[in-house]
């Protein structure tokens, strides 16, 4: 069973924990600064959607409406994972909205599409890994998250210092529009030459869903806060939620708790798509799942930095 990241990690300042934790995370990034390995560059062109704030930006998100986008505008793309085994209800969700080359080598799968005469090769995470010389990168932020207490693994949530944000051109925030002036006056104060877009989450069938009922809410996602800003926003009424760490598994005991509990409030029960697909059959007619979408705000902006 994964552990829940510390709480310390979203405090909006270090604590002492953090503080005590520093000598730890400086001695990582430095390690992490003299191992990068040579990087190789192939005929198709690569996409990395990745972060520098550990788990729940809308990474997966993000790569499915880009992948959308590209289609569109008729480009043929793939979406390419490193495997792991606990993140099977993410490659699902690649599986479902296009072609998924999976490895627990990057650039073997990166290899794999150019085989198959893919255009491009849209990456679900990858920002930390040198072996490959994207094209283009974009850092995904979580409006709520944010950068948490600042400070790098295991001090706090940041696989990199967020003044590495120097180095890169492009950055999505991602989620209901929540603090994003302060955000981005943060972030033009580290590189006023990037590029911010917006991605907003979409709830795509409302119409399933009675706004005169009482709703218990679980999840185990990197954002659970976000998918409950959502709903919210959207006027549903929740008198409960409960979370999960990300990429949890779920046992009967658990969907059993959650099934009594929601009985006791008089609650109908919601999860996200990503929770729904690891429940076991024999429940799902007692839970539904909200589908969202990430509704990127300024789309052409998105296919210009693409595309030059």
């Amino acid at each position: 069973m994964k552990l829940k990241k510390p709480r310390f990690w979203d405090y909006k300042k270090p604590n002492i924990i953090a503080f005590l934790l520093y000598p730890i995370a400086f001695l990582l990034q430095i390690i992490k600064s003299n191992s990068k390995s040579e990087s190789k560059k192939l005929n198709i062109k690569t996409i990395c959607i990745g972060n520098i704030y550990l788990g729940g930006t809308g990474k997966t998100s993000l790569s499915i409406k880009l992948n959308e986008i590209l289609n569109k505008n008729n480009i043929k793309t793939c979406f390419i994972k490193k495997y792991y085994k606990d993140q099977i209800d993410e490659q699902k969700i690649l599986q479902n909205n296009g072609k998924l080359f999976l490895s627990r080598n990057r650039l073997k799968a990166l290899q794999k599409a150019e085989e198959e005469n893919y255009q491009i090769a849209i990456f679900d995470d990858g920002l930390q890994d040198f072996s490959i010389n994207y094209d283009i990168k974009f850092v995904c932020f979580n409006n709520i998250n944010w950068i948490g207490n600042g400070m790098t693994i295991p001090a706090g949530p940041l696989r990199e210092n967020v003044n590495n944000l120097k180095k890169y051109k492009n950055l999505f925030l991602n989620g209901n529009l929540e603090n994003i002036e302060e955000i981005k006056k943060q972030i033009s104060n580290i590189n006023p030459k990037i590029t911010i877009h917006i991605g907003i989450y979409v709830p795509l069938n409302l119409n399933e869903f009675d706004s005169n009922e009482n709703y218990l809410i679980f999840s185990g996602i990197g954002n659970h806060k976000t998918f409950v800003s959502m709903l919210k926003k959207n006027k549903l009424n929740i008198i409960k939620e409960i979370e999960f760490p990300d990429h949890y598994q779920y046992s009967e005991k658990d969907i059993n708790k959650i099934i009594i509990e929601a009985k006791r409030l008089n609650s109908k029960i919601i999860t996200t798509e990503k929770d729904y697909i690891k429940i076991s059959d024999a429940h799902k007619s007692e839970i539904k799942f909200v589908k969202s979408e990430l509704k990127i705000k300024d789309e052409k902006k998105l296919l210009n930095s693409i595309m030059k």
